[in-house]
């Protein structure tokens, strides 16, 4: 058995407007970038043993990635498939809209023009299989409210209610274990 360990980016300038963030590239605030320093630190002064640091594409997970490997010294690459759910026409509309809600219990709708879940949930899935062959190598990932969700049904049963109400706080650390 080994672990893997899964980081929400610092805090966007979306985040605090409420906004739908998804493939649209918003920036971290200032809040959000001590917060990526201050995981760092946590990671660091933790003890905990990590040996590489994957990150979405996405410049708010791909700085607060940074952040971490500068605080830690450990290696990070972009890992194309941690990117964001492409939330088609909800990008940039409120994040608590009834319409979005309901929408996000439909596993298989692409938000016209969007990821559907089914699709997103393939390509992390696809890729947490990859590392849990791995089991010489700890990952940090870095990523998105979106992709924890689908991290946290890959490892733990859930209800399709309690998956689309799932989420982590910005720049929160969890640990998971491949069995």
């Amino acid at each position: 058995m080994h672990s893997i360990y899964f980081a929400r980016h610092g805090e966007t300038v979306w985040n605090v407007e409420n906004k739908i963030c998804g493939m649209t590239d918003s920036p971290l605030t200032e809040k959000g970038r001590q917060q990526a320093r201050e995981l760092g630190r946590k990671v660091k002064e933790s003890g905990v043993r990590i040996d590489e640091i994957l990150y979405s594409p996405l410049s708010r997970a791909a700085d607060t990635a940074k952040a971490v490997a500068e605080a830690t010294g450990l290696p990070a690459r972009c890992e194309p498939r941690l990117r964001e759910q492409c939330f088609g026409k909800y990008e940039g509309t409120p994040r608590d809209g009834a319409e979005f809600r309901l929408s996000k219990t439909h596993f298989a709708d692409r938000y016209d023009g969007g990821e559907s879940m089914m699709q997103l949930a393939q390509r992390i899935y696809n890729l947490l299989d990859e590392l849990r062959q791995d089991e010489n190598k700890t990952y940090l990932l870095v990523a998105h409210n979106g992709i924890a969700r689908v991290v946290e049904s890959y490892f733990h049963d859930m209800t399709n209610e309690e998956y689309s109400a799932a989420g982590i706080k910005n720049c929160e650390l969890v640990e998971y274990h491949f069995e």
